[in-house]
C-alpha cells in the first residue's frame, strides 16, 4: 500500500492543478495504485497534474513507468504533467535511465505550478 497526498491548486488563470505527493517506495508492488490514482485524476479531476516526489526515496522501472503511463494520459487530453521536488536518491533512477530529458522535472513545487500552461483547454 502507499500513501498518496493529494491537494487541488488553482492557478491564477482559474486552471485546476492536481498535486500528487506520494510516500515511501514506488515500485513493483505500490507502482500500481499509484497508475490508477493518476489515470482517475487525469480523466476525472484536471489534466494537468504535478507529481511531487519528495517523500519517495526508492523508484524502480515500474515507479518510472507508472510516471510515464501518466505523462502519456496527459498528453493524450492536452494536459500537462510535471514532476518536481524528486528524492535525492530517486533522482539518481531518472539520470541512469536518460528519463531527466523526457519529464519535465522542477526543483519545487512552486516552480512547477508556475510552469503550468496558460490558454490551455482545461
Amino acid at each position: 500500500m502507499i500513501h498518496i497526498e493529494q491537494k487541488t491548486h488553482t492557478t491564477k488563470d482559474g486552471l485546476t492543478v492536481i498535486v500528487l505527493a506520494p510516500t515511501g517506495r514506488l515500485d513493483i508492488t505500490t507502482a500500481w495504485q499509484f497508475r490508477l490514482k493518476l489515470q482517475e485524476c487525469i480523466s476525472k479531476q484536471s489534466h494537468h497534474v504535478v507529481v511531487n516526489l519528495g517523500q519517495v526515496n526508492f523508484i524502480d522501472s515500474s515507479g518510472l513507468t507508472s510516471l510515464v503511463a501518466g505523462m502519456r494520459d496527459a498528453d493524450k487530453v492536452k494536459g500537462s504533467f510535471r514532476i518536481c521536488n524528486v528524492h535525492p536518491e530517486a533522482k539518481l533512477v531518472f539520470e541512469v535511465t536518460m528519463m531527466d530529458s523526457v519529464f519535465e522535472i522542477y526543483e519545487t513545487e512552486e516552480e512547477a505550478l508556475e510552469g503550468v500552461p496558460r490558454n490551455v483547454a482545461s
